[in-house]
């Protein structure tokens, strides 16, 4: 029964973190559509760090992480460009 629980305990601390990183992509991608983010902004360098804690604690794996970071500098980049 107590194994039950640590794996609850888990699933809910992993879907909080996994939560807070989609949200974080969310405003960063929102801002780069509208041409208002900047390499350095806020919004950007927080997503960074938190995909950073999430695959510290092992919520995702780093190579995900690492996609979603080239991603979003890519989707940057190109605003940037434009």
């Amino acid at each position: 029964m107590a194994k039950l629980a640590n794996v609850e305990r888990r699933r809910l601390r992993n879907k909080s973190v996994r939560s807070a990183v989609k949200t974080g992509l969310t405003k960063a991608q929102k801002l780069i559509a509208k041409k208002q983010a900047k390499p350095d902004s806020p919004e950007v360098v927080q997503v960074v760090s938190l995909l950073d804690r999430a695959v510290k604690k092992g919520v995702i794996h780093r190579n995900q992480a690492a996609r979603r970071k080239s991603r979003l500098m890519k989707k940057l980049n190109r605003m940037k460009e434009s």
